[in-house]
C-alpha cells in the first residue's frame, strides 16, 4: 500500500471510528416501537392495558420515556384485523403484542419476522401460531390459558347450579375462526352430561 493510500486508508478508517459511537447513540435515541392489537376497543381492553403498561414498567420500559406504543383497534370486527396487522408490518414496529388468538393468525399472516407475543385462550399448536409448545419456532413467543379445553368444565358447573334445567342456550360468535371447534367441544360435552345445547350465533353486543 503507497503512503498516500495508507493515509487515505487510516483517515477513513478514523473518520468511521468516530462516527460509530454517534450512530450508537442515534441508535438509543430511536426508542423501540411497540404494537398493541386489539380485537375490540381502548375502553373494552382497559383492564388488560393496565397490565400491560404496568408489566412493561416493572421491566423498565415506560411508555413515553424509553418506549412508545402504538394501538390498533378493531372495534369487534375481525375483518379489519388484516389491514391493522399490516399497518405495523409498514411502520416497521419493533413488536407486537396481541390478547386473542384472531389477532394473533392476522400477524401471522402479515409478517415473519417482528416479533409477536400473545396472551390467548386458544392452544397456540392448534391455533397454527407455533410449531409446538417446548419449541415455537418463528417469530411466534407468548402464554396460553387453554381455556377452549375448559368448555366441559363450565357447562358441567351450569349444571350444578341449574340440575333442572335440560336445554341450555350458549351464544358463539359464528365470524370465530374457532366457532366450529366451540360447537364440536360443547356437542361432546352436552351429551356426556345429557343435557341439550342450542347455539346461538352472537356475532355483536346486540
Amino acid at each position: 500500500m503507497s503512503g498516500m493510500r495508507r493515509r487515505e486508508f487510516i483517515t477513513l478508517l478514523g473518520g468511521a471510528a468516530a462516527a460509530w459511537p454517534l450512530a450508537a447513540r442515534a441508535q438509543q435515541a430511536a426508542i423501540p416501537v411497540i404494537g398493541y392489537l386489539g380485537l375490540t376497543s381502548a375502553d373494552a381492553d382497559a383492564y388488560v392495558l393496565a397490565s400491560f403498561r404496568k408489566g412493561l414498567s416493572e421491566a423498565g420500559f415506560d411508555e413515553g420515556r424509553n418506549v412508545a406504543i402504538e394501538y390498533r383497534f378493531a372495534e369487534r370486527d375481525v375483518s379489519r384485523l388484516p389491514a391493522l396487522a399490516a399497518e405495523f408490518v409498514t411502520r416497521k414496529v419493533t413488536v407486537v403484542f396481541t390478547a386473542t388468538t384472531v389477532s394473533a393468525l392476522a400477524m401471522k399472516a402479515a409478517t415473519s419476522t417482528i416479533p409477536i407475543v400473545f396472551a390467548i385462550g386458544a392452544d397456540p399448536v392448534k391455533s397454527g401460531l407455533v410449531a409446538s409448545l417446548n419449541r415455537p419456532k418463528g417469530n411466534f413467543t407468548g402464554v396460553s390459558f387453554f381455556t377452549n379445553q375448559m368448555e366441559a368444565k363450565r357447562l358441567g358447573l351450569l349444571h350444578e347450579l341449574v340440575p333442572k334445567a335440560d336445554v341450555i342456550a350458549v351464544l358463539l360468535n359464528p365470524n370465530n375462526p374457532f366457532f366450529d371447534n366451540q360447537s364440536r367441544d360443547l356437542d361432546d360435552a352436552s351429551r356426556a352430561l345429557g343435557l341439550k345445547i342450542r347455539i346461538e350465533g352472537a356475532s355483536n353486543e346486540r
